[in-house]
């Protein structure tokens, strides 16, 4: 980084200082001489969405300069650091001149080097830093260290050597007090490569202000309707306009199960609530074959039934799942042979089944937590029949799934990079290159308070694949916050860009959901269910009324969806319908409409 700031001054004499020096500086800046803030920048630290995920010659720029830690591209060697555990450390320069730390002589794991940094109640912190590895690759983490023996996992990266990778994640602070930044590796006979570390603090005002810019971006675009007379061609001056959403363009949903086959109140329930969704178990292979030969698809087959007959498009859930635990008794005991033969029998009828019934398929579940599939027939089964699933139905897009990549960071297996790189695996099978993917992240929270710094860098991290990326079974834990906490986590997913979709594994007591329950056994809603309500009338505009101006124009923000728009003659009084749909390609688009 020594080159760094040519034309700025070295700017690395001002790494290190806290973030809010430099928005003091903006103040100035931006303050004029009449005492008024020309330029309100100073009130927010922007949010940097970047991830790169390319092994880099030489380390990326260190993100907000820092923030608030000390030496973080250790200019000054080992200032602001110590030894953490055994070991060594020492700043290491390279042929172009840049230093950055490493740790040596390790015998433990967390055995690397720290800084003490104090945390905010209250506040989320964004952490980055670029990692190396002395030979070979290994997976290393950040870790914050209480001091009271806990250390909470923060991200973590495949790094390799001969290369820089950026390791991206963060913490939720839930108390006030020291911590200890560090890395950790398990394999102890390599040395951690060290360079362009940050921490920056957002407070939870900053936080939403980032969500609601987003969601301001992503999920409307500013639109104009042109009223005209038809034959010529006038623009009708004064023209009501009637506008209303009939479906929305964020795909919102619920997990769905068979009680809503005999429950009146359930189906009334979610018809009015949701036009996505996801059957629980109901196409699982353990449903619908649960003996050897004799398949029955009569609860799955009605439940597609009732979501087509209600406008709900479904998501299919899945195929396969990887995990042995959940294979029928009777699929454990066959061969591999036996298994290839059951297993294309299996996609070929659900699939084929349901093809053109369905928006997505989760071709082959958790398959970087489990290998059933591959252990027993090759380790490129998974995108085999990724490429079969695609081929039996076209118009589906082929889903991922996995947990705890976004919900918890110490789970390195499905780590974001992880689960970007199985997917990239599976898309470079032969054929398997033209495939419309998608990520699923099931969001399985816990009872406390959800890690939103670690979620959104993962799903950053998970965007630069350009798959859309959805929620596939968000569920928060029974505890004393749980409707603020799913609040949260549904905000946070709707204001990500690359978030398409959001299904919830949550629903109505009486219909068996428990953990989540959206409603008491008498369908009153609980707080969750006052939270989930809430959002789906925020994320569906009013009703708007409005009038032409006298060219014919009316200009609006709109979010995205299917809209039915009626105009009345301001003279005749006569009217007429049409429907228009709103997407991200629609920013300044002019809908033409004419006067019947």
């Amino acid at each position: 980084m020594a080159a760094l700031g040519a034309g700025l001054g070295d700017m690395k004499a001002f790494s290190g200082f806290n973030m809010s020096l430099l928005l003091c500086l903006a103040f100035v800046l931006f303050y004029s001489g009449s005492g008024q803030v020309t330029q309100a920048v100073f009130n927010d630290v922007y949010y940097d969405a970047s991830a790169p995920t390319q092994c880099l010659a030489e380390p990326g720029i260190t993100m907000y300069g820092g923030g608030i830690i000390v030496n973080p591209e250790f200019s000054y060697g080992t200032y602001g650091w110590t030894v953490f555990g055994q070991g060594e450390i020492e700043q290491h320069v390279s042929r172009t001149n840049n230093g950055f730390m490493v740790a040596s002589d390790r015998k433990h794991p967390l055995d690397s080097f720290s800084q003490k940094v104090l945390l905010e109640k209250g506040k989320f912190y964004m952490f980055s830093a670029w990692i190396q590895v002395s030979e070979g690759s290994e997976t290393v983490s950040a870790v914050f260290g209480t001091g009271e023996g806990e250390f909470v996992p923060g991200g973590s990266v495949v790094a390799e050597h001969g290369c820089w990778s950026l390791l991206k994640g963060g913490i939720a602070a839930n108390s006030s007090g020291l911590v200890d930044v560090l890395f950790e590796s398990k394999n102890t006979s390599k040395e951690i490569w060290v360079d362009n570390v940050a921490l920056q603090p957002f407070s939870k005002k900053q936080w939403q202000f980032h969500q609601d810019q987003s969601i301001e971006k992503v999920r409307k675009s500013k639109v104009r309707l042109h009223v005209t007379y038809p034959y010529s061609g006038a623009g009708v001056g004064g023209a009501t306009v009637l506008i209303r959403q009939t479906k929305p363009g964020f795909a919102f949903g619920g997990g769905m199960n068979s009680h809503i086959l005999k429950s009146t109140d359930y189906q009334n329930w979610f018809a009015s609530r949701f036009r996505f969704a996801a059957f629980t178990n109901e196409m699982k292979w353990y449903s619908t074959e649960k003996k050897q030969g004799q398949e029955n698809y009569t609860i799955a087959d009605a439940m597609v039934k009732f979501a087509q007959d209600n406008k709900i498009s479904i998501r299919g859930h899945n195929v396969f799942w990887d995990d042995p635990k959940y294979q029928s008794d009777w699929v454990k005991t066959l061969s591999p042979e036996e298994l290839r033969e059951a297993a294309e029998r299996r996609i070929n009828s659900v699939v084929s089944r349901y093809a053109g019934d369905v928006i997505a398929w989760d071709v082959v579940n958790e398959n970087l937590h489990f290998s059933f599939l591959e252990d027993n027939l090759g380790k490129n089964a998974s995108s085999i029949y990724f490429s079969k699933a695609y081929k039996l139905d076209p118009s589906a897009r082929m889903f991922v799934n996995e947990f705890n990549t976004i919900e918890f960071g110490g789970d390195v297996k499905v780590s974001p990079g992880n689960l970007k790189k199985r997917l990239e695996e599976m898309l470079s099978y032969p054929g398997n290159e033209d495939i419309p993917a998608g990520i699923g992240v099931q969001g399985h929270f816990g009872p406390g308070q959800p890690n939103l710094a670690y979620m959104r860098s993962s799903l950053d991290i998970l965007a630069t694949t350009g798959a859309p990326i959805w929620l596939t079974e968000v569920s928060v834990e029974p505890g004393l916050n749980q409707a603020q906490y799913l609040e949260e986590v549904l905000r946070e997913a709707y204001s990500h860009p690359a978030v398409e979709g959001i299904i919830i594994f949550a629903g109505p007591a009486p219909a068996g959901f428990y953990a989540t329950a959206l409603t008491d056994m008498s369908f009153n809603n609980t707080p969750t269910g006052d939270v989930v309500d809430k959002l789906i009338k925020e994320w569906k505009p009013e009703d708007l009324k409005a009038h032409t101006d006298e060219g014919g124009f009316f200009g609006t923000s709109l979010l995205h969806g299917e809209y039915e728009i009626t105009v009345i003659n301001p003279i005749t009084n006569s009217s007429s319908t049409s429907r228009f749909e709103v997407t991200k390609d629609s920013s300044d688009k002019i809908f033409h409409l004419q006067m019947g």
